[in-house]
């Protein structure tokens, strides 16, 4: 399902969190999307996207949000990919609700785009206007 993610063309993707777990067709359809690599942590630049594989257990999600933060663009969206309901790593969807404003994110959607793994759409909030 990576086509609802909205990844086009040229896009430069940032992932973090990768492991064994992970669903090796989803990455190859966004890789397939954009015609690019991801990129991971040690990447210096500016990303048009961030995916994000969060497990319960894997830290501070807060702080793994403001770190995706420095490398996207003011327009990009962050993905975060939790397993679904029962699979083990389990996020309740409240710690993503609670952890976005803190990192200065709304949360826009979540769809569902393996068979084990939601992802939740994160931008940043738009400043007030005065």
């Amino acid at each position: 399902m990576p086509q609802r993610m909205g990844f086009k063309k040229g896009d430069l993707v940032l992932e973090v969190g990768t492991a064994a777990d992970c669903d090796e067709n989803l990455r190859t359809g966004i890789s397939t999307i954009t015609g690019t690599k991801f990129l991971d942590g040690k990447a210096e630049e500016v990303v048009d996207a961030v995916i994000i594989w969060w497990r319960d257990g894997d830290g501070d999600l807060v702080d793994e949000l403001m770190d995706a933060l420095t490398f996207l663009t003011e327009t990009g969206p962050i993905w975060v990919l939790t397993p679904k309901v029962g699979r083990d790593g389990h996020v309740e969807p409240s710690d993503i609700q609670d952890a976005a404003p803190i990192a200065g994110l709304s949360q826009t959607s979540t769809i569902a785009v393996a068979p084990d793994w939601t992802a939740t759409r994160l931008v940043a909030r738009k400043a007030t206007k005065r």
